[in-house]
């Protein structure tokens, strides 16, 4: 970690801002984070806006960061792939070095000691055996088999319906861009999921109508 980080307070962490978090991202492509998990046997997904990109066919938007999702109990697996790497709890704008507070929070952000930049963001997710379960609402859950997508080259990445439903939340101006171009995309099974989902967690959302309207 920079020296800033030196003598953090388990307990406490250490505030970081966004500005700071864009300047110690240096994430890796989804198709490097592939071949560096490539003998492991965690069933594992790139999420979030990159898992939209890889759904749609690339070429939307740049991204910041790299986000995956693994099974809550399996991400001492994860590590062992990254021996030489260290790991940071994130959130509520904070850092911990890892273990402290990752009961609390879900994000764990892989670091190259010799710089200090991030390359990865694991999400360790609830799961009941073979069954990713949403964190959001534990009544919303799918098999890893259905979860888990592939692109032509391999690369494993989230249902788009999976990846909307977080992206529900923010509403910030990607997550709107991101589902447009992806709606017109997804197969009627797809669309009624996120319907289904978001009537559940976010009954007033405005994406019910667009969805909706593909579905009539």
């Amino acid at each position: 970690m920079p020296d800033s980080d030196v003598g953090v307070s388990p307990e406490d962490g250490r505030v970081v801002s966004a500005e700071e978090c864009e300047r110690l991202w240096a994430a890796w492509t989804p198709a490097e984070v592939a071949q560096r998990l490539s003998d492991v046997t965690v069933p594992w997904c790139v999420t979030a806006g990159w898992a939209l990109e890889l759904f749609t066919g690339g070429g939307a938007r740049e991204h910041s960061d790299l986000e995956i999702g693994i099974p809550q109990g399996r991400f001492s697996e994860i590590v062992a792939a990254f021996p030489s790497f260290e790991w940071d709890v994130v959130g509520d704008g904070r850092i911990w070095p890892f273990p402290a507070k990752s009961s609390d929070f879900h994000q764990t952000w892989l670091r190259e000691p010799a710089t200090g930049r991030y390359r990865l963001d694991v999400f360790r997710e609830p799961h009941a055996d073979d069954r990713w379960v949403c964190r959001r609402d534990p009544s919303i859950t799918l098999p890893y088999e259905h979860l888990i997508r592939h692109t032509i080259e391999g690369i494993p990445y989230a249902t788009p319906e999976v990846a909307l439903l977080f992206k529900a939340k923010a509403r910030r101006d990607k997550d709107e861009a991101d589902f447009r171009r992806a709606l017109p995309m997804m197969d009627r099974s797809q669309r009624s999921r996120l319907f289904e989902w978001l009537s559940r967690v976010h009954p007033d959302h405005s994406w019910l109508e667009s969805i909706s309207t593909y579905q009539d």
